[in-house]
């Protein structure tokens, strides 16, 4: 027979792992709800779009809120450029980013002020290449336009790519109508955010652009 305090270490060593998992989980989750709540509106030398799912050069709805909600930034003085940023999927015409480009031109943006970086599959992979612009053309500030979810790690990876950055989630669109969809994504982005801090690679590649 074990003594007793043979088997009491072993369990207190579970409980306070399980304990400190539960308080990383849930301290993460509260960020990513923290930081969706959060709109900032510094000026900077750029805001970028993160891409999603287009249509033959049609942005899907998720994508067109982006869009809509970085023009309105743009018009109000935030930044002298948009960037657009996403690849494509074998087979499509349009890039993400030349997607979004064209909607925006047709916004009234002028051709001008948007910079269009049609690569990565995914947000850590966008994200770098515009960094490797930015460094190019001599700019390093941005505040990133996504779902209020998923701004927490766009930051993030933003930040580790060399890019100072902020955020200014958009407030309409399909992810921001129900509490079940927005439950939905809080757990998904904290774990996908999680995974990424581990790893430093992205959990997915989704056509929504959270991946």
């Amino acid at each position: 027979m074990y003594p007793r305090s043979g088997l009491r270490w072993p369990a207190r060593f579970l409980i306070g792992g399980l304990l400190i998992g539960v308080i990383i989980v849930c301290g993460t989750a509260f960020r990513v709800w923290q930081t969706a709540r959060t709109d900032t509106e510094t000026p900077a030398d750029a805001v970028i779009v993160l891409g999603a799912a287009q249509y033959d050069g049609s942005p899907s709805p998720i994508f067109a809120s982006r869009l809509d909600h970085a023009a309105a930034l743009f018009r109000e003085g935030v930044a002298p450029r948009i960037v657009t940023v996403g690849g494509n999927r074998a087979g499509d015409e349009y890039t993400e980013a030349s997607a979004g480009r064209r909607y925006l031109l047709a916004k009234g943006i002028p051709a001008s002020a948007v910079v269009a970086v049609g690569e990565g599959s995914d947000t850590l992979a966008s994200l770098q290449a515009v960094a490797a612009v930015a460094r190019r053309d001599g700019w390093s500030s941005a505040i990133l336009v996504s779902d209020p979810w998923h701004s927490l790690r766009a930051r993030t990876m933003a930040e580790d790519a060399g890019l100072d950055a902020w955020t200014s989630p958009t407030r309409s669109g399909p992810v921001v109508q129900s509490r079940e969809t927005q439950a939905k994504y809080i757990v998904r982005e904290t774990a996908a955010l999680l995974y990424y801090r581990i790893t430093k690679a992205p959990a997915e590649t989704e056509d929504t652009g959270l991946g």
